[in-house]
This record gives C-alpha cells, sequence and structure tokens, in this order.
C-alpha cells in the first residue's frame, strides 16, 4: 500500500510547480511541501510561477526524480516546441493530480517523461485531500485509466445521486468518502455543511464515478458539468478523453451550450498543436464518428490559444460556457 508518506520516503529530489505550491491549495500544500519537509527530500522550486520551461529546466539541471502538477501543467510541458531537448532521464515519480488526468497525456508522461511510477491521486481540498490513489506498482493500465483504490482508513463508494442508494460495482454514480480525512465541515456554514456531508459523515464529492470490480475508481465527470443533449446525458470527460488522441489537438475542454433543438449542444473548445493548421469541425467529426456515439459527437468548435485559469491551475468551464453560449 502506497501512501503520501511512503512516497516521499523513497523520492529525493522533488520539482514543486509554484502554481501547484501554494499555500491555500491542498495538493501543493499538503501533498508538495509539508509531506516532502515532514520526510526529509528536497525541494525544487523553479520560480514564483509556473512556467513549464523552467520547470523542465529545473529537473534537467538538479536531477530531479519526481514530478509534481496538475494535468495543464503537464501537458504545457509535453508541448512545448522543445521539449525532446531537456534530458529528464532522471525522472522516476511523481503525482499527477487536482482534476481528472487524461489517459493519453498519463502515457505521455509515462513514456516521454521517463516517469514510470507517477502516480494519480484523486480528491479535494475538504477531505485532505486524497481518498484514492494509484500505487507506483500498479501496471500501466491502471495508472492511466483510473485513479487508484481506497487509501488505508479511508472508504469510497458510488450511489445514486438522485437517492442516495449505493450502486452496484461497474455503475455510473455520485462519489462519496468517508474516513478521518473528512473535514469537520464548513466555518460557520452548517446550512453549507449539511449539503455534501450527510448524516452518516459521507462527503459528497459531486464527481460522477465507476467503481471496477477490482476496487479501482474511474472518474467520468462533473455532475454539474453533464450535458443533456436531446434527453441524452453525456460525459464531457469520455469526449476530451478520446479527442486527446487527435494528432492536431493539444488540449480540449467539451462544455455544453444552450441551443434551442436539444436544450445542450456539444461545444469542443480546442488548443491545436500548430497553431497555424487548426483542426476543422468537419475533421473532428470524422474522427469522432466512427468510435463515438452521434450524440455524443461535437456540433461546435472553438480554437483557443489558452483556457482561462484558476489560480491553482484547473480550467474554468463556467467561464467556457458563459463566453461561447450564444
Amino acid at each position: 500500500m502506497l501512501g503520501l508518506a511512503s512516497l516521499c520516503h523513497w523520492i529525493s529530489i522533488i520539482v514543486v510547480p509554484p502554481c501547484a505550491s501554494k499555500a491555500y491549495h491542498c495538493f501543493g500544500m499538503v501533498m508538495g511541501n509539508l509531506a516532502i519537509t515532514s520526510h526529509g527530500a528536497c525541494i525544487v522550486i523553479p520560480g514564483p510561477s509556473f512556467e513549464p520551461a523552467a520547470v523542465l529546466a529545473a529537473v534537467q539541471q538538479e536531477r530531479c526524480t519526481s514530478l509534481y502538477g496538475v494535468p495543464t501543467m503537464f501537458i504545457a510541458e509535453l508541448n512545448l516546441p522543445d521539449f525532446s531537448r531537456y534530458d529528464l532521464s532522471s525522472l522516476r515519480t511523481g503525482i499527477m493530480a487536482g482534476s481528472p488526468c487524461p489517459v493519453e497525456v498519463m502515457k505521455r508522461v509515462v513514456a516521454e517523461m521517463h516517469m514510470e511510477e507517477v502516480s494519480i491521486c484523486y480528491g479535494m481540498t475538504e477531505t485532505s485531500p486524497v481518498s484514492t490513489q494509484t500505487r507506483r506498482d500498479d501496471d500501466l493500465e491502471r495508472r492511466t485509466g483510473t485513479v487508484g483504490r481506497a487509501l488505508p482508513h479511508i472508504e469510497v463508494k458510488v450511489v445514486d445521486p438522485a437517492t442516495g442508494t449505493t450502486l452496484p460495482r461497474g455503475s455510473a454514480g455520485e462519489l462519496c468518502t468517508r474516513g478521518y480525512s473528512v473535514m469537520l465541515g464548513y466555518w460557520d456554514q452548517p446550512d453549507r455543511t449539511a449539503e455534501v456531508i450527510d448524516a452518516g459523515r459521507w462527503m459528497h464529492t459531486g464527481d460522477l464515478a465507476v467503481m471496477r470490480e477490482d476496487g479501482y475508481v474511474q472518474v467520468v465527470g462533473r455532475i454539474k458539468d453533464m450535458i443533456i443533449r436531446g434527453g441524452e446525458n453525456v460525459y464531457p470527460r469520455e469526449i476530451e478523453e478520446f479527442l486527446h488522441g487527435h494528432p492536431k489537438i493539444a488540449d480540449v475542454q467539451v462544455v455544453g451550450v444552450p441551443d434551442e433543438r436539444y436544450g445542450e449542444e456539444i461545444l469542443a473548445c480546442v488548443i491545436p498543436r500548430d497553431p497555424a493548421d487548426p483542426p476543422s469541425l468537419e475533421e473532428v467529426t470524422a474522427y469522432c464518428r466512427e468510435r463515438l456515439a452521434h450524440y455524443k459527437i461535437p456540433r461546435r468548435l472553438r480554437i483557443l490559444d489558452a483556457f482561462p485559469m484558476t489560480v491553482s491551475g484547473k480550467v474554468r468551464k463556467i467561464e467556457l460556457r458563459e463566453t461561447y453560449a450564444g
């Protein structure tokens, strides 16, 4: 069983990208700075704010063995035009967390950044933060396609969001977690606390997930991000995962926007690998047609230079929806 303490015990040097290491963000503070310092590992912080080139230069110069970051950071590093010139052979492990980690990105991190023992963590600030984690000896499929198993002394379950009934393994529902790490509540906000922590002390995460037969958890999206198109439930995460494999797409976010006929329509916001040769809607449609159900294929496309981000490195999907609602 690999928890955060043991993960840090065998790391000698780590780079913590600044945006993930700010003291108010639980990923950087607990899994990064506090865990590393409490176990005597060396921390390398490349600069006052996240710059992908500065991170890779620090890895090369300091011969770092581990790298932490949210998925958008790893994507930015992998997509640097001169990525191949950096010597990252010292890397072997690290943590990717903070938001859903695309499978194709994880595969590239393992293959191109030499992070064969990289771990995915799932959690939230309210759960201190980690509830599930992949282990460094997990096979590639589990490490790239899931967010791992429950950590010691932590319980997780998947429930029907409408009724709260526990669902069988293999069914999609809301992920709930319970244990010593769950917060007591929001400060002076009992009503808000009651919205997310039920009478049994289960924390309702708001994430849609599937627990597999082997106990590993797959996060399929956020309840609030689910698109209802013509009565069909569409999970943006599935479409994003698929589009990450398109040769012209460096990063993608899928959101629902208002539509008179279907209620909501699917919009793909894309950052192209080559700004001079972005994918067209026709190319995206053709790419999706053989692998996705027809109602999951994006009908709208926006080519962007960058996504609106929070200070902790997460994409502001609500801003994308509001900006392109027309």
